[in-house]
């Protein structure tokens, strides 16, 4: 995986979003945000979550959707239950993730993060798979923009955000970035 000029990342699936504008002018990425997402929820495969990123949702197909209507969000990326990436947004890009945030006194988050989806929820661990995949997007990312944080949702959004959730294993994560 190569992280090329315009922010898209080679060797992973790409499909763009409309859902992203430009950053501030002196904005450095400097935050990772780790989120959960399933639609409906609990369930997992299938194209919704792509076509809620990309704003082909059809909403009338699940009553869970009505709430969506009209809803525009994106991540950079998603990593599905198998380990698959899709990219959504170039990482020069700011995707639209994180919504109202804040984090160590600065809002926002969205001028300074990059968003990593995993297909998931707050109820159902997260698969071998999706921890290697995300721990390889994590040193692939940390090599270009040098993070100073990495935070779940909850931690940007808390009492508004649960995701990733009590199943998802920070340490086991981190032990994995940290040796790769």
């Amino acid at each position: 995986m190569k992280i090329e000029r315009n922010g898209w990342l080679s060797g992973v699936r790409r499909i763009e979003s409309n859902n992203y504008d430009r950053r501030p002018r002196d904005s450095k990425i400097d935050l990772l945000v780790i989120h959960n997402i399933s639609l409906p929820p609990e369930q997992f495969g299938g194209h919704a979550i792509i076509n809620f990123f990309t704003n082909q949702l059809d909403c009338g197909e699940h009553p869970y959707y009505a709430k969506l209507d009209g809803v525009k969000v994106s991540s950079h990326f998603l990593i599905r239950r198998g380990g698959e990436i899709v990219q959504f947004v170039p990482c020069r890009g700011r995707a639209w993730h994180a919504g109202v945030s804040s984090w160590q006194g600065r809002g926002r988050c969205n001028d300074f993060s990059l968003g990593i989806e995993l297909e998931g929820s707050d109820n159902v661990p997260f698969t071998d798979r999706q921890y290697l995949a995300l721990a390889r997007l994590t040193r692939r990312l940390q090599r270009t923009y040098r993070f100073r944080d990495i935070a779940g949702h909850s931690d940007i959004a808390p009492g508004r955000k649960t995701d990733p959730g009590p199943f998802f294993d920070w340490p086991r994560y981190l032990s994995m970035i940290r040796l790769g």
